[in-house]
C-alpha cells in the first residue's frame, strides 16, 4: 500500500476557527494554518459549521452563496466543496471516500469532531462552568473566553444564514463575560474584575447585571465614592437613552453600599478570604516592584510552577509562559538569573513521554547555553566535584526498597522506614517477584544526612544496619555488609550537616528559591555553593526534560545534577534531581526494582523536608514499580497514600493516575471486561488534564493490550486514533483485517521503542505481530530487549495498562 494510502488511515486532526476570522489548522502541526482558498471556500465551510454535522442541501448552498445564483453555481459548489477536501485531508488516496466534508443524501455534512471547532468548545465550556463552584468555574471561563479572536463569522457578517449564530455566540460571549466577573467577586478577587467590566460595559451599556458587579467590584476594593459613580452613571445611560428606570437590583446596591451593608463584604466562605488575601498581595506587589523588574520574572517561575499543578488550563499556560519567562530573562544577558528562572520550575514529572516536546528542546537549549555561560563566567566551578564521586545507577540487584511507607505528611510525621536495595553496579542475579499481595518488608529508620554520618547513615539514605546501596553509593571508603549479604564499597563523601536548606519556600512544598535565600552570598564558599545549586538545577532540567530519547546526554545531566545536590546536602534539590534521574531510568527493560528505589528515597526525603509535590511523585513511582512486579496489595497503598496527599493539597491531576491504575489492576486479575469499563472512564479524566503527552492514543493502547492478552485481535476501526503508538499497532490491526504483506511491510518499519514507561508493553506488541507472521528476526530482537525483564509484568510499570507477564512472551518469542 502507497504511503500517502498509511497516511490517510493516520488522518491528521484538524481544528477549525469561527470566533473571528473563518480558519482551519493542523493540530498534528503546531497548529499549523490550513489555507482554504477564497472567500467561497470558506462561505461554504462556515456554513457547514452552522449546520453543526448536518446535512446541507446543495441548492441551500447556492442560495446562501448567491443572491442572485449565475448559472452552473451548482458546479461551483461542488468545486468548493472538492478543494476543500483536497485542503483538509491531503492525504486521500484517489477514489476514496472524505472522512470529514462528507457527501450524504442532496447535500454535504461536515463531520467535525466535537471539540475542533472553537465556537462548540466555548459553548462546552461556558455549560461546564455553570456546573461549577466559583473556584472551578473561572479557570473553564477564562479559557472559554480566550478563544475569541475577534467577532463570530466575522467576515460573514451580513450573511442572512450566519446571522442568528453570530447573535447567539455574541449573547453567550457577553453572559460569560459576566459570570467571570461573578466568579472573581466571589473568590474575593474584586480587583480583578474591575478592568474587564468597565471593557465590557463600554461597549455594551445596557446590560444592568454588569453594572451592579462592576459597582460591587469598587466597593470591594475600598473606591466607594467610584462604586456610588458608577450607578449614577447607569441610571443616567438608562432614564436618557432608553427612558427606562434601573431595576431593583441597581436600586437595592445602592442603598446597599451608601449604608456600608455587611453583606457586601467579600465572602469569607470557600477560601474567600485567602482570596481577598491573595488580590490584596498581588495589588501591593503591582504598586511596588517596578514592571521592568528583574525578580517579576522569578516571582512568575514560582507562580507559574504552583500554577501547572492545578492541570488543565493551569498547566497548558505555565507550560506556555514558561518558554515565554525564560526567553525574556536570556535577553538581559545575566546567566544567574536566567538559571535561576529556569531551575525555579521544579514540577514533579511521572510521565515519560513529553507534552510539547518543541517547547521541552527550547527549555534544554536554554539551560545548556545558560550552562555554558555560567562555565565561562567569574567563580566557575572545576569541571570535576572535589572529593566527590558518581553514584552509581547501576544494574539492580534484584532486590527491593521495600518497607512501605504511608502517608507521610509535612506535618510531625517521622520519616519512613525502607529498605533500599544493593543494585550498585551489579548484574542482576535472577531475582525472585513477590506475587499478588506480597507485603514489603520491614527495614530500620531511614535518617538524614549529617557530618560525620557512618556508613550506614549517608545522606537521604538507610539507617544502621545497611549501608547506603540504593540507587546511590555510600561515603567514599566506606565498607559494610550490603543488602542480601554483600559487602558494598562507598565511593562519596557525606556533606555538611542537613539542615533542611530550600525547605522554606512560599506555597508549603518546602522548595527554596534557587539562588536566594537558600545560599548566603557573603564568602566566596557560599558564592560558590549557589553557583553549583543553580548549576545543579539546570542539570536537573535536562534531564527531565530530555525524557524519553536516545540521547546520553540526559543521563549525563541527571547523574551531575545528583552529585552536586548530594554534596551540598539541599533536600529540595536533591528531589528535583531524583526526579531527573528517574525520568533517565529506562536505558534498558527490567529496571522497576531501580525506580522503586528512587522512589523509595523521594518519599523518605520529602515527608522529611515538607516537599509534598515531590512526597506524592515518589507514591507514584512506587505504584508503577510495584505493579510491574506484580505486588498489588503495595501499590494499592501507594495509590491510597497518593489520592490522601494530593486530595489535602489540592492536587488534582494525581487522580488521573490513581483512576488509570485501577483499571490496571482489573485488567491484570483478569476481570477484562470491567477493566475495559474503567478504562473509558479513566480516559474522561485525561480531557481536561492537560498532558496532550499522556492522553493522545492511550485509550485504543490499552484497550489493544487488552485484547492482545486475552488472545483477540486487534480493534479495527478506522477512526481510532492510536497517536504516538501509531507504528506498534499497525501490524496487529493489518493482521486483525487479514492484510498480511502490508501486515510484514509494516512490521519491518517499526522503530525501537522509545526509553521510557512503555518500553516492555511496545516490545511486547512487536513480538506478537513478530510471531503472527513468522518473522524470526524481529522476535529474536524482541526476545533480547525483553529478556532483563522476565521477572516483570509486561507495561504495568507505567501504572496504567499491562499484557500479562513478560516471562510468556518470552516463552512464546522461544526464549
Amino acid at each position: 500500500m502507497s504511503n500517502r494510502s498509511a497516511r490517510y488511515r493516520d488522518r491528521m486532526r484538524v481544528g477549525f476557527g469561527v470566533l473571528g476570522p473563518v480558519v482551519a489548522w493542523d493540530t498534528d502541526a503546531d497548529g499549523r494554518a490550513i489555507a482554504l482558498k477564497g472567500p467561497r471556500h470558506r462561505a461554504v465551510l462556515a456554513r457547514l459549521i452552522v449546520a453543526r454535522r448536518r446535512v446541507v442541501p446543495v441548492s441551500r448552498l447556492v442560495e446562501d452563496l448567491w443572491t442572485a445564483p449565475p448559472p452552473g453555481a451548482v458546479g461551483a459548489v461542488r468545486t468548493f466543496v472538492a478543494a476543500l477536501r483536497r485542503a483538509l485531508e491531503p492525504d486521500r488516496p484517489p477514489r476514496a471516500p472524505a472522512r470529514l466534508l462528507v457527501t450524504e443524501g442532496p447535500g454535504y455534512a461536515l463531520r467535525a469532531d466535537a471539540d475542533a471547532v472553537d465556537a462548540w468548545r466555548f459553548e462546552q465550556d461556558v455549560a461546564a462552568a455553570a456546573t461549577l463552584p466559583p473556584d472551578g468555574a473561572l479557570p473553564r471561563l477564562e479559557e472559554a473566553l480566550g478563544r475569541w479572536r475577534g467577532p463570530a463569522y466575522a467576515e460573514f457578517a451580513d450573511e442572512g444564514w450566519a446571522r442568528g449564530e453570530r447573535s447567539r455566540l455574541a449573547e453567550l460571549r457577553l453572559h460569560a463575560v459576566e459570570r467571570q466577573a461573578e466568579a472573581r467577586l466571589a473568590l474575593g478577587r474584586a480587583a480583578e474584575a474591575v478592568p474587564d467590566l468597565e471593557a465590557h460595559l463600554a461597549e455594551h451599556p445596557w446590560r444592568e447585571g454588569a453594572w451592579r458587579a462592576l459597582a460591587l467590584a469598587l466597593y470591594r476594593t475600598g473606591r466607594q465614592g467610584d462604586a456610588l459613580a458608577v450607578l449614577r452613571r447607569a441610571r443616567t445611560l438608562l432614564v436618557e437613552q432608553l427612558g427606562l428606570d434601573p431595576g431593583p437590583e441597581l436600586r437595592r446596591l445602592e442603598s446597599d453600599i451608601l449604608a456600608q451593608a455587611p453583606h457586601l463584604a467579600p465572602a469569607t466562605a470557600r477560601g474567600g478570604g485567602a482570596a481577598q488575601i491573595w488580590a490584596d498581595a498581588a495589588a501591593a506587589y503591582d504598586r511596588t516592584v517596578a514592571s521592568g523588574a528583574r525578580t517579576r520574572l522569578e516571582s512568575t517561575v514560582g507562580l507559574l510552577r504552583d500554577l501547572s499543578m492545578t492541570g488543565g488550563g493551569g498547566l497548558l499556560t505555565a507550560r506556555r509562559q514558561r518558554v515565554a519567562a525564560v526567553a525574556a530573562a536570556e535577553e538581559l544577558g545575566d546567566p544567574e538569573l536566567t538559571a535561576r528562572v529556569i531551575g525555579a520550575y521544579d514540577v514533579p514529572a511521572i510521565w515519560t513521554r513529553l507534552d510539547d516536546p518543541e517547547q521541552a528542546a527550547t527549555i534544554v537549549a536554554a539551560a545548556e547555553r545558560t550552562l555554558a555561560a555560567l562555565a565561562a563566567g567569574p567563580g566557575a566551578p572545576d569541571d570535576g566535584l572535589p572529593g566527590v564521586e558518581p553514584p552509581d545507577h547501576g544494574e539492580p540487584s534484584g532486590q527491593t526498597p521495600d518497607q512501605e511507607s504511608t502517608d507521610h505528611e509535612a506535618s510531625g510525621h517521622e520519616a519512613p522506614h525502607h529498605r533500599e536495595p544493593d543494585h550498585a553496579g551489579h548484574e542482576p542475579t535472577g531475582h525472585e517477584t513477590p506475587g499478588p499481595g506480597a507485603s514489603e518488608p520491614e527495614a530500620p529508620g531511614h535518617k538524614a544526612p549529617g557530618r560525620g554520618a557512618t556508613a550506614h547513615e549517608a545522606p537521604g539514605r538507610v539507617a544502621p544496619g545497611h549501608a547506603d546501596t540504593g540507587h546511590g553509593a555510600p561515603r567514599r571508603g566506606a565498607s559494610s555488609p550490603g543488602v542480601g549479604g554483600r559487602e558494598v564499597t562507598g565511593r562519596w563523601a557525606s556533606g555538611r550537616e542537613a539542615v533542611g536548606r530550600g525547605s522554606s519556600a512560599p506555597g508549603g512544598d518546602g522548595r527554596g528559591a534557587p539562588g536566594h535565600s537558600t545560599f548566603g552570598r557573603g564568602t566566596a564558599g557560599e558564592a560558590a555553593t549557589r553557583h553549583d545549586a543553580i548549576r545543579a538545577r539546570l542539570l536537573a532540567t535536562v534531564a527531565v526534560e530530555s525524557r524519553g530519547g536516545h540521547s546520553g546526554r540526559g543521563r549525563q545531566a541527571a547523574r551531575q545534577a545528583e552529585e552536586i545536590a548530594r554534596r551540598l546536602d539541599d533536600p529540595a534539590l536533591l528531589a528535583f534531581a531524583l526526579n531527573g534521574v528517574f525520568m533517565q531510568s529506562f536505558d534498558r527493560a527490567g529496571l522497576a526494582p531501580r525506580r522503586d528505589a528512587i522512589g523509595a528515597e523521594l518519599i523518605a526525603l520529602s515527608a522529611r523536608h515538607g516537599l509534598v509535590a515531590f512526597e506524592v511523585l515518589g507514591h507514584l513511582i512506587r505504584l508503577q514499580a510495584r505493579s510491574a512486579l506484580a505486588d498489588f496489595a503495595s501499590a494499592d497503598r501507594h495509590a491510597a497514600a497518593a489520592e490522601r496527599l494530593g486530595e489535602r493539597h489540592e492536587r488534582p491531576l494525581v487522580r488521573v493516575f490513581t483512576e488509570w491504575y485501577r483499571a490496571l489492576r482489573l485488567a491484570a486479575t483478569g476481570r477484562a471486561d470491567e477493566a475495559e469499563a474503567a478504562y473509558r472512564d479513566a480516559a474522561t479524566r485525561l480531557d481536561d488534564a492537560g498532558m496532550p503527552g499522556l492522553e493522545r492514543g492511550l485509550l485504543p493502547l490499552a484497550l489493544l493490550c487488552l485484547r492482545v492478552e486475552r488472545g483477540r485481535p486487534a480493534p479495527t476501526d478506522p477512526d481510532l486514533d492510536w497517536g504516538p503508538y501509531a507504528p506498534w499497532a499497525r501490524p496487529l490491526v493489518l493482521l486483525a483485517r487479514d492484510r498480511r504483506a502490508e501486515a510484514a511491510a509494516a512490521l519491518r518499519t517499526v522503530p525501537e521503542p522509545p526509553r521510557d514507561l512503555l518500553l516492555e508493553a511496545l516490545w511486547c506488541l512487536t513480538g506478537r505481530a513478530a510471531i503472527a507472521l513468522g518473522d524470526r528476526e524481529t522476535m529474536a530482537r524482541a526476545r533480547t530487549a525483553l529478556a532483563p525483564a522476565a521477572a516483570e509484568l509486561a507495561g504495568a510499570g507505567s501504572g496504567l495498562l499491562t499484557l500479562g507477564p513478560v516471562s510468556r512472551h518470552l516463552a512464546d518469542l522461544g526464549g
